[in-house]
């Protein structure tokens, strides 16, 4: 998605460690045209596929998330990042790791809101080393669940978790692929 890589070098800042910052329109304030074309382009990309829903993890990954999930007529999941009172009964946990926050924390969704046998398309904004979306993956399949595929907004290549979820056998489709970064350019990869 081209207008993915303008948003980024026009808007996106390159903090140290790895850190790609594109709070402006994505992270914290939403560019909400611009997110309507995000939710546009992972419904082409997925309208060959059986979906049945979504699921995101909170909280940057809902609006993404959301936006796809209008555009495909399908319901939207998001896994809690702790257990709260308002999640009651039985429930699917799996333990993620942060790269952005460098710590480790448990995500749940009730037993309610993952079916066996449904078709289950996981939305992020980010893809770096795949922690977050291993751990819906773990969701999905304690489910009984299938995964559909995968869509992120930004996929920083260079971090190797998108490869090692595609190498599973899973579709991973991202708007925008970092193939490298530093505080001075930002270089696309430009097939994945």
């Amino acid at each position: 998605m081209r207008k993915m890589e303008e948003k980024i070098l026009n808007e996106g800042k390159v903090l140290p460690g790895g850190i790609l910052k594109v709070g402006s329109f994505l992270n914290q304030q939403i560019d909400t045209e611009f997110l309507k074309e995000m939710g546009k382009e992972i419904a082409r990309l997925y309208e060959n596929e059986e979906v049945d829903k979504i699921l995101t993890i909170e909280a940057s990954g809902i609006p993404v998330a959301v936006a796809a999930g209008m555009e495909m007529g399908v319901p939207v999941v998001f896994a809690k990042k702790h257990l709260t009172s308002n999640v009651d009964g039985a429930f699917y946990s799996a333990d993620v790791h942060s790269f952005t926050r460098d710590e480790d924390y448990s995500v749940v969704v009730s037993i309610d809101f993952l079916l066996p046998g449904e078709k289950i398309l996981l939305v992020d904004d980010f893809l770096a080393n795949g922690q977050a979306l291993n751990g819906l993956l773990s969701l999905v399949k304690q489910a009984g669940a299938e995964p559909a595929g995968v869509a992120v907004a930004i996929e920083k290549c260079f971090q190797g978790g998108g490869d090692e979820i595609r190498a599973r056998g899973i579709r991973v489709e991202a708007l925008g692929a970092i193939e490298s970064m530093s505080d001075n350019e930002i270089v696309f990869r430009s097939e994945i």
